[in-house]
């Protein structure tokens, strides 16, 4: 179930509009119009990538008086971020392990060719 959330989320982040009105609402909530502002689409284009994050997870919406802002659900990003730091530790392991056999090979004698070309 985990990795289908995951699916969604990476696929809704997938799209730069998406990552951008995340990085946006990150700083702060905002109504669907002025996420709109800077974009050269319609409300409801960016009304639909909204729909996309809340599906996913990303965002909430909610009512303040007359106003619906969009709220950024970071928490969410615990899941994604134990995913990624899974990897990224597996990852450095690899790269902690080749770095010991690099050292012990630099360190092991010279081959039989090294010294038959170095007693010449």
């Amino acid at each position: 179930m985990a990795d289908d959330r995951l699916s969604l989320m990476f696929s809704a982040l997938a799209d730069p509009t998406r990552r951008d009105i995340v990085a946006r609402l990150a700083a702060g909530d905002a109504t669907v119009n002025e996420l709109a502002e800077p974009y050269d689409v319609t409300v409801q284009a960016v009304s639909k990538h909204i729909k996309v994050l809340q599906d996913a997870g990303l965002v909430s919406r909610s009512r303040d008086a007359q106003r619906r802002p969009c709220h950024l659900e970071a928490e969410v990003f615990d899941l994604m971020t134990k995913w990624i730091e899974r990897y990224r530790r597996e990852a450095e392991d690899r790269f902690r392990r080749l770095d010991a056999l690099l050292e012990r090979m630099g360190e092991q004698p010279a081959t039989d060719t090294q010294a038959k070309e170095a007693a010449s």
